[in-house]
């Protein structure tokens, strides 16, 4: 027979009439009293009263009917017969036996008219439960042989013996697309060892190296959610120089109808691999402060300023003033909250931070009582050739957002800075240090009110123009990734992760502090690039190759956080640390900012943005570029960033 007409042949079957399963659970359940009649009676037919037989045969039949009907034990699909549909079958042979036990013992009264000893009774409630059963499963795995005879059978283990991979199992097993077989289970506790779930054995990730020996293993399902990260990248770094595939099982919240199909599991990303454990903050203490209290986030659809939204939806502010100039992507995270059919009001406000009067007008309409200032232009090459944007915005226009939160009384603002901003090499990181020199400033007045706090950290995973974007990008045009420099290496962290941090430092500071995240151990972008290769399926330099284009103008090797204990304070948190930096007079603050103000209004040429660079530079002494042509700027600086830093603590000895 050719194979679809096979498949037409099942399929027709698999619309069988319930009424035609209730009448084989019937036929079952009668083959199950003749068979213990026979053996009550020593298979002897001539000691058996038929009439009595019959008797008991029309009762049982109408007793099963009813019991079958109001139990719906015949409803379920025969092919996926499952743990439910055994339990429900054995609720309703039970019903059924206890029944006719009753009826049984009431008509001895009348003579012996059915003949049903105790013992038949036992053994036909046994043998009718096991054919019910047996039938189904012989059924389910003549469908499972039918429609995958043709496929090429993919060996499977799951890594997890919990409800999670008892599920995952089940999906496997009755996936009409593919010829799956679980050979076992991995788990990490030592208690679940050498026992068996639903007929796969339960093994050591140890005996685990010891099967791929003897059987070819085709994927790896990683089916826990409460794996390290650590042990996560042993497994999944074993598996790939095995050629072992690893998928994952979807999130909880991304099951439909709280299940999944074998379609929704994933391919391991390397954002599972960098993540570490997770973040606990005190969600109590950010709620008192943010209930009831209108928000402003600017840069708000942006990667950052976007989940900064999301997360904060959950503290129940009474207003979110989402600003961003960028009108598409503010139209779809608006549309994106409008899906959710959240209860909070969140508006969406187009404006350009360096639009002073546009700005005034917000804060006069809102008048927020929180202010996360997020909006930045962030990718350091691009800065390095307009330099005069990224003061624009991200020097002025942070002014001119943190002088009207003091000038409308906010009570907290909230920077968002950034890694580069540490001894940078850039002009993009040294225009970054200038907004939190002016928001320390600021802090540091008596007459001001409003609490100014920053935080820093490094990349995150997944952001617009993130590394990890651009690796998938070439990737799937078939390499090469570039990557600039064999040793350079980034500190990571999720989005979520770091708005968590953001919420938190912003909740504990009292005013002036700048707040370093544990960023943890920076990562070698080439590793990434290779580990990220080899996750597609691929072999890096062979077939997707990795070239090196050499550094990027103002583009650091190492990161720097200042995360060490010589230049950081310690918190109540283990993962948010104060860092020490040098503090400048608002009044020395705001003479170096006029003059900014004004070379940008008249930066048309390069000489002018020479000067900009510079002045930049004397505002921020540890400001020394790499790669870049304001790197003539630095020799005549030398001297004066030693008279002025004193060896201060944002200087590295080492760049």
């Amino acid at each position: 027979m050719e194979p679809s007409k096979t498949k037409i042949m099942f399929k027709n079957f698999s619309i069988v009439p319930k009424f035609f399963i209730l009448l084989l659970d019937l036929g079952a359940t009668l083959l199950a009293l003749f068979i213990a009649i026979l053996i009550q009676y020593n298979v002897s037919v001539k000691l058996v009263n038929w009439n009595n037989v019959l008797n008991a045969v029309v009762l049982i039949t109408l007793i099963n009917s009813l019991v079958f009907i109001l139990t719906k034990s015949y409803t379920g699909i025969v092919r996926y017969t499952g743990v439910q549909d055994a339990l429900r079958i054995l609720i309703a042979i039970s019903g059924s036996s206890f029944l006719i036990l009753v009826i049984n013992t009431l008509a001895l009264g009348y003579g012996s008219i059915l003949s049903l000893t105790t013992l038949i009774i036992v053994l036909y409630t046994i043998f009718s439960f096991l054919f019910l059963i047996s039938y189904r499963v012989l059924v389910r795995y003549l469908f499972a042989y039918a429609k995958n005879y043709k496929m090429k059978k993919r060996f499977v283990v799951i890594f997890g013996a919990a409800d999670t991979g008892v599920a995952t199992q089940r999906v496997l097993e009755n996936d009409g697309q593919s010829n799956i077989q679980v050979l076992a289970f991995i788990d990490d506790d030592k208690k679940k060892g050498s026992k068996n779930l639903n007929g796969a054995p339960i093994i050591t990730f140890n005996a685990f190296k010891e099967l791929i020996i003897l059987q070819p293993i085709d994927e790896l399902i990683i089916a826990s959610y409460s794996i390290p990260t650590k042990r996560k990248n042993e497994i999944v770094d074993f598996c790939l120089d095995h050629d072992i595939k690893v998928l994952s099982v979807p999130p909880y919240a991304k099951w439909a109808e709280g299940k999944f199909n074998s379609r929704q599991l994933q391919s391991i990303k390397i954002e599972d691999l960098l993540e570490r454990d997770p973040i606990v903050i005190n969600n109590n203490q950010i709620r008192s402060q943010i209930k009831g209290k209108r928000v402003l986030v600017t840069g708000a659809a942006g990667s950052i300023g976007s989940e900064i939204v999301r997360q904060l939806i959950s503290y129940a502010p009474e207003m979110i003033i989402m600003c961003d100039q960028a009108e598409t992507p503010l139209h779809h995270i608006e549309l994106e909250l409008q899906e959710l059919s959240i209860r909070v009001n969140c508006v969406s406000f187009l404006a350009d931070i360096t639009n002073e009067k546009r700005m005034d007008g917000l804060f006069e309409t809102f008048k927020p009582h929180y202010v996360y200032h997020a909006a930045a232009y962030k990718h350091v090459p691009m800065m390095e050739l307009c330099p005069t944007e990224a003061v624009r915005n991200n020097v002025i226009g942070s002014k001119i957002v943190a002088d009207l939160a003091v000038k409308y009384h906010a009570e907290r603002f909230v920077m968002i800075s950034t890694d580069k901003a540490v001894n940078p090499t850039n002009v993009m990181g040294a225009s970054k240090r200038m907004a939190e020199i002016y928001v320390q400033g600021l802090s540091n007045e008596k007459n001001i009110t409003t609490k100014f706090i920053t935080t820093r950290f490094g990349n995150v995973l997944g952001s617009n123009g993130s590394v990890i974007n651009r690796f998938k990008d070439q990737i799937e045009k078939g390499g090469p990734l570039t990557v600039t420099h064999p040793n350079i290496t980034r500190y990571f962290m999720t989005i979520p992760e770091a708005c968590q941090l953001v919420l938190e430092a912003g909740s504990m500071g009292n005013g002036g502090e700048i707040f370093v995240f544990d960023m943890g151990q920076p990562v070698a972008i080439a590793d990434l690039a290779k580990k990220m290769i080899r996750l597609y399926g691929m072999i890096p330099n062979i077939d997707i190759n990795i070239t090196y284009s050499g550094l990027r103008p103002g583009e650091k090797l190492y990161e720097e956080l200042l995360n060490d204990a010589e230049n950081t304070l310690a918190t109540y948190h283990d993962k948010i640390l104060i860092a020490k930096v040098r503090e400048v007079e608002l009044t020395s603050i705001n003479e170096s900012f006029n003059d900014l103000r004004l070379l940008v209004t008249s930066a048309s040429k390069v000489s002018n943005e020479m000067e900009l660079v510079g002045k930049m530079k004397e505002l921020v002494p540890e400001f020394i570029s790499n790669n870049s042509i304001f790197e003539r700027l630095d020799p005549s600086l030398q001297t004066k960033i030693l008279d002025m830093t004193g060896g201060g603590v944002e200087i590295s000895k080492a760049r």
